[in-house]
Order: C-alpha cells, then structure tokens, then sequence
C-alpha cells in the first residue's frame, strides 16, 4: 500500500516570514516605479523654488531615467553573483539617502546629482526584487498571487505617481515628493535586513561594470548635447563636443561588449530579428509616449492654472488607461497576434498625440487632457505587451532575463533621450517666451513632433517586425515549449 502524505501546511511563523518578503519586494518595486513620475506635478515649484532653468527641469526627470536603464542589466547581474539579499539592501540604502539628499537641495545641481543616484539605487535596487520574491514563495498558485500583487503594485506605482505627488506638493511642499522616500525606505530596510534571506544564482564572473558606465555615459552625453542645439545650435562646439564624445563612448561600447568575457549586453542576442527589431520599436514608442506625463503636467499647471494636487487629479484617467489597456492586450492578442495589435496600439498613440497637439491656451479639461489623454496612453498601454512578448519569443531560453531586461531598458532609455529631443523642439519654438500663448504653441509643436515619430515607428514595425514565428523543432515534434516561445497566446510575463 503506498505512502499518503497529508498536503504540507506551512508553520505560521514561516508563512508570516514569506509575507513579510513579499511586503519588502512589493515596496521596494513601488519606490522605484513611483520616483519615475512623482515629480513630474512637483517640477514647477522645484523650478521656482531653486531657480532651475527650463533645461535644468527636464533633468529632474532624465537624471533619473538615464541612471536607472543604464545600471539596470549591471543590477540585475549584480544581484546574481553578489546575493539578492545583499543588493537590495545595498540598492535600497543608496535610494533612500539620494531621496533624503534631493528633498533637502538647496541648489539645482544637488537636485539633478542626487536624482542620478536615485536612478542608480533603483537600477541595483529593482531587478533584486522580484528575484527576492520568486525564490520565497513555494511555486504554484502562492507564488502566482504574489508575482501578480508584485505586478499590480509596480503598475500602481507609476499610476500615482501624479496623485502622491500632487497631494505633497500641495499640502506640505514639493520636498516631500523626496523626502517620503526616508521613512518607508527606512522602515523597509530594517525589515529586509531580519526577514530576508540571502541567495544567490551561483554564477561569479565579474560584473561588465566598463560597459554599463560607458553606455550610461554616452547616452547621457548625447541627450546633453541634443539639449544644448536650442541655446547653441547645430554648428557650436558646445553641441558637437557632448554629441561627437557621447556617440564615440557609445562606439567604445560596442568594442567593449564584443569583447569581455562576461558582456553586459551580449551583442548576439540582437542580431535576432525579432529581438532588434521589437527594441527598437520599443524605444521609439518611449521616446514619444514617456514625454507626455512631463508636458500635460506642465501644461496642466503653467497655462490652464491646475494646482499640483489638481494636475494629479486630472491625469488619473489617463493613468488608469495604460493599466488597463496592459491588462487587455494578452487577450485581444490572442485574436489578433502581437504585431498587429503592436502596430494598432503605436497609431491610437498617435492619434492621441495628434488631438493634444491642438491644444490651446484656453483649453477644457475633457478635449485638452482628459480624451487625448486616454488615446495616448491606452495606445501605449496595447502595443507595450506585444512589443516585449515579440522581443522574448525570439531569444533563446537561457536569455529571456535578459531580453526582457533589455526591453525596459529601450522604454527608459527612449523616454530619456525623446524627452531632450521634444524639449528641445518646445524651447526652439517658444524662443524663450514665458507667455502662456508661447509656452502652449512649443508644447503643441512637441506634440506633433512626437505624433510624426509614432507613426514613422508604426511604418517600421509593419516593415521589420516578424509575424507568426516558425515552429521550432521541438515543437513539431509536440514537445514542450519554453514560456513565452508563442507570441500570440497570453502573455503573463513582467516586463
């Protein structure tokens, strides 16, 4: 008669450990998708409060961005070879007291200096938490709850981010969108550090730390010299130089990767077309859509005359479109596969970015934010699962990690380097005006600059992306296939 065990019941002490970790996880993921937009509503007080140019201000968003998807495939190794454990204590420590060292400037440089180590906090910080969490949770339905609460409360993260910032800045002062970071960073950290246990994936080959500086560099150098052709031009050394050096470190790069033993970015992985060509499109759908919560908000308070708390109340439709739009894709792409329903999103984008660019000095909230709004960022919302599900279906096993590693670090990256390229357009048109009428028509111009790269990215996707993938060998055979291999079935997978 063979043995019956009874189903194992997990000891209360050991169940309210794995919810502590999956607490711990959960905040850490919030704080670094939430620092991405909480200062966008805060950003005019920043500028009044310590003098930031027009410039200086889209540096408070960039700094950050160009930190965080520069370090980020780093911070994902790191974790790896270094302890989980060990990183996001180390990641969240260097957040928390780059959050307490921005809430405290008193100069625009200590802003944009501390917000750069935010962003390189987070980057160690956010690949350690999922990581942290999945090897808690028994496999099965625990673990899906909690992969799905992690999810859930990234994409909250960055919904609120308006509303949390908005509420701060109103009532106590636009410090607080930094300073709130300390005590809940603090509080998590003692919490990791007596929860938490430590793991690691066994592999020590050193971290490509040359390559993650270089290409964080060069990128930052390029989006510095695109920012300086408003006040400089084209032709000025002051453009040239940072553009020229910013391209050159981007070329040392390259060198480099193809080189090291352990790459940070292994250059193989994009020679997969459908891998390149989801990451470019990737990157160009970030550089349009991510400008937009920086310009509706300013738009929002500097010539309709929102308050920050009103501004972050008026964008909460907008934020609950993208959640939602993401939640809808896996089951709209299985009718109509990822690369039409990639190419249908980036044209409702842009078409929402078409509508915005009409915007006036005495625009309606419903026909100047709100439905534009909603077009925009449920169009980004539709084409960002196919576009990760593409990139991850044409990477072999061993490298989906980092695939969909790469597939943020495009989104971010595009963000940073089209939000200098559409300030950049804003500034040339408004000629250094701060009239409302000057301000709105730079913004409006932006907008259509960014409608025209949508829709250049929807001709690329329609030409490079693949269609249905082939069948892999072991799938006529009928054997198993890894997750993710299937594009057009629902896709589950964080990205």
């Amino acid at each position: 008669m063979p043995d019956v065990f009874p189903p194992t019941r997990l000891p209360d002490r050991s169940r309210t450990r794995t919810w502590a970790v999956v607490v711990a996880a959960c905040t850490g993921q919030f704080l670094v998708v939430l620092d991405v937009s909480v200062v966008n509503v805060a950003m005019p007080s920043m500028r009044t409060d310590l003098g930031l140019s027009a410039t200086g201000l889209q540096w408070v968003v960039n700094a950050y961005s160009i930190a965080f998807a520069g370090f980020m495939l780093l911070g994902g190794r790191a974790a790896d070879i270094y302890g989980r454990k060990r990183m996001f204590l180390i990641g969240l420590g260097l957040f928390t007291a780059a959050s307490l060292a921005g809430g405290l400037a008193q100069e625009g440089w200590q802003l944009l200096a501390a917000r750069a180590a935010q962003g390189l906090g987070a980057a160690v910080l956010s690949p350690a938490t999922l990581t942290i969490l999945t090897a808690a949770v028994p496999e099965g339905p625990a673990r899906t709850r909690a992969i799905s609460t992690w999810m859930a409360v990234g994409a909250g993260g960055g919904a609120a981010g308006g509303l949390i910032g908005g509420v701060l800045t109103d009532v106590l002062s636009w410090r607080w969108v930094l300073l709130i970071n300390v005590p809940v960073g603090a509080l998590v950290l003692v919490g990791a550090a007596l929860w938490l246990a430590e793991g690691r994936a066994g592999d020590r080959r050193r971290v490509d730390l040359p390559g993650a500086v270089l290409v964080t560099a060069g990128l930052a150098a390029v989006a510095y010299g695109i920012v300086q052709t408003e006040a400089a031009g084209w032709t000025a050394a002051a453009t040239l130089v940072p553009l020229l050096g910013g391209l050159a470190l981007l070329g040392v790069f390259v060198l480099v990767e193809s080189r090291t033993a352990a790459p940070l970015m292994p250059l193989r992985v994009l020679g997969v077309r459908a891998v390149s060509s989801a990451n470019v499109s990737m990157l160009l759908m970030g550089s349009a859509t991510f400008s937009m919560w920086y310009f509706m908000t300013v738009y929002a308070q500097n010539v309709l005359g929102y308050s920050p708390l009103e501004a972050g109340l008026a964008l909460m439709p907008t934020s609950a479109a993208v959640v939602l739009a993401s939640k809808a894709a896996p089951r709209i792409m299985a009718r109509t596969g990822a690369k039409s329903l990639a190419v249908l999103g980036v044209l409702v984008a842009a078409a929402g970015f078409g509508w915005q660019s009409t915007m006036g000095v005495h625009g309606s909230y419903l026909t100047a934010i709100c439905l534009p709004g909603l077009l925009m960022m449920a169009g980004a919302g539709l084409a960002s699962t196919p576009l990760a599900a593409l990139a991850t279906s044409g990477a072999a096993p061993g490298d989906a990690g980092l695939v969909s590693g790469l597939v943020n670090t495009s989104r971010t990256m595009g963000g940073a380097l089209g939000l200098a390229v559409l300030s950049t357009v804003a500034a040339a048109r408004t000629g250094g005006s701060s009239g409302a009428v000057e301000i709105t028509a730079g913004y409006a111009l932006a907008f259509r600059t960014a409608t025209v790269v949508l829709l250049a990215g929807a001709a690329l996707m329609l030409l490079w992306l693949p269609g249905r993938p082939r069948r892999r060998p072991e799938e006529r055979a009928g054997t198993a296939v890894p997750v993710g291999a299937d594009v057009h079935a629902p896709v589950g997978r964080d990205v």
